[in-house]
């Protein structure tokens, strides 16, 4: 029987956000995946886990995931984590979790931490519906990606460094329009966790003058739908309408 890829959220900051599942799962798998072991062997030693632990990191889960695969059809349980966060969020883990798709072996996400739902909701912008962006392309498709998202409508969420948050504020203030309202969160749950809304102007303005530190999330909000299209469409169903009841009544 095949064992099962466990994909482990960790704190994205404060160690209480460790759910006590996820310490279970990770004392009982036979293996962890690690994107950096480092990392994560401090987060092992504050929960007292002495499970082994083994990289699994963009740069070599093309060369691992086979021999992974393979353990977990010998029937080993294995869990995956990342640095910080869900695996598969702009971190390590489609690619495993494809491959055990394509073999039938079982994957199973616990809830956990995301540094991107905190900073949505904290925006105070619409979050029934949006588009989840992530990291954009540093250089190649970079404005043509911002030019498509233009005309997007939803609430817009970004991940970003402090070392090209301003720089992207100013892609933002011109494609997007200096007026949209916008949100720059850092430091989700860590000491210095700090939220700062306004327009993209303003945002811009701010961070110019302040020098920006930590884990970031822009959240945009969409574009305002065009209120005359709204009107003319209205107006044209209003007068077909018109038309029509004028017909009947001289039948």
């Amino acid at each position: 029987m095949a064992g099962k890829l466990y994909m482990v959220p960790t704190p994205v900051g404060n160690l209480e956000d460790m759910t006590q599942r996820a310490i279970r799962i990770l004392k009982e798998v036979s293996l962890i995946l690690a994107e950096d072991t480092r990392t994560s062997a401090v987060l092992m030693k504050h929960f007292d886990i002495t499970t082994p632990m083994r990289s699994h990191h963009k740069f070599n889960e093309h060369d691992t995931t086979t021999g992974i695969i393979d353990m977990l059809k010998a029937g080993e349980d294995i869990a995956l984590v990342t640095d910080a966060g869900t695996p598969g969020i702009s971190d390590p883990g489609f690619l495993l979790a494809r491959e055990c798709r394509r073999h039938n072996i079982t994957v199973e996400t616990l809830p956990g931490a995301t540094a991107f739902v905190p900073a949505l909701v904290n925006s105070g912008l619409p979050c029934e519906r949006f588009t989840f962006e992530g990291f954009l392309p540093v250089k190649k498709g970079r404005q043509a990606r911002l030019n498509e998202l233009a005309q997007e409508q939803r609430t817009m969420i970004f991940y970003e460094s402090p070392m090209r948050l301003v720089k992207t504020l100013k892609q933002f203030v011109d494609t997007f329009g200096p007026e949209r309202e916008a949100s720059v969160c850092r430091e989700i749950s860590k000491l210095h966790d700090t939220t700062h809304n306004g327009t993209l102007q303003e945002l811009l303005n701010y961070f110019n003058q302040q020098q920006p530190r930590g884990e970031i999330v822009v959240i945009v909000a969409g574009k305002v739908a065009d209120t005359h299209v709204k009107v003319d469409k209205y107006a044209q169903f209003k007068n077909k309408y018109n038309q029509k009841h004028d017909s009947d009544e001289n039948i």
